[in-house]
């Protein structure tokens, strides 16, 4: 058992250096409403203003629906930082508290309240689908696994810690994409469920790099998440 496991590390490490040879085929589906013209900056941070008063408290009501656990208070902040670029996320206060920030960069590129209304669900429902406890756990398995490799191998204790970090960085992304596309499923229906349009909320993908269909890359293709979006929105 301990060898096929580290043979699979092994393996997992060249792989991760080749790019795939093959773009995905794309998604049909007919197009996104449209996000409509950027807005000025103020009207920007009033979207997010009223787009939070009414996605949080259907964010913690369904965190209390859907967990026994987990601290559903979530809270809502902007980055100080006016040069951070665009980004949202979730993180843990150190009492435990769910925190989701968001970017000045972010916000001012929102076109509209529907898509700063499904970067909440979307970050939101990280934390529901405990995405991060997760991926901390993963992280910590591939860490362990790597420094077996290198004790197993012999190898020497900079080669060893090199593999213990590789390794956590496996480890952490091997479920990214999945944890993207459930948060993308969960996402969908907060938005919805607070009233603003999931759909239109996703034309944001339509504005952003393409990551492709990476091996161990930290998102999905933007085609596979509007599929997510269209298909749950269209259950709803």
């Amino acid at each position: 058992m301990l060898r096929t496991c580290v043979a699979g590390l092994s393996l997992l490490f060249l792989s991760a250096c080749v790019e795939p040879t093959s773009a995905p085929p794309p998604v049909n589906a007919a197009p996104l409403p449209q996000a409509g013209a950027p807005v000025s900056a103020a009207q920007a941070m009033r979207n997010y203003n009223a787009a939070r008063i009414r996605v949080e408290p259907v964010a913690e009501r369904t965190c209390r629906e859907q967990t026994r656990r987990l601290n559903c208070d979530f809270l809502f902040r902007v980055d100080p930082n006016p040069n951070a670029p665009k980004n949202a996320f979730q993180s843990l206060s150190p009492e435990g508290r769910p925190l989701l920030t968001f970017t000045q960069a972010l916000i001012a590129d929102a076109r509209n309240i529907d898509e700063i209304a499904f970067v909440m669900g979307h970050e939101a429902a990280h934390h529901i689908e405990e995405h991060l406890a997760e991926q901390q756990q993963a992280a910590v398995g591939g860490a362990i696994l790597g420094s077996l490799v290198g004790a197993i191998t012999g190898a020497n204790a900079v080669v060893v810690d090199q593999l213990s970090r590789a390794g956590a960085t496996v480890g952490a992304r091997g479920f990214s994409k999945e944890h993207e596309l459930e948060a993308d499923a969960l996402g969908t229906v907060i938005t919805h469920n607070a009233g603003f349009d999931p759909l239109r909320g996703a034309a944001f993908f339509a504005r952003i790099p393409d990551p492709g269909d990476r091996f161990l890359g930290t998102h999905p293709p933007n085609a596979a998440r509007v599929a997510t979006v269209r298909r749950v929105a269209e259950g709803l």
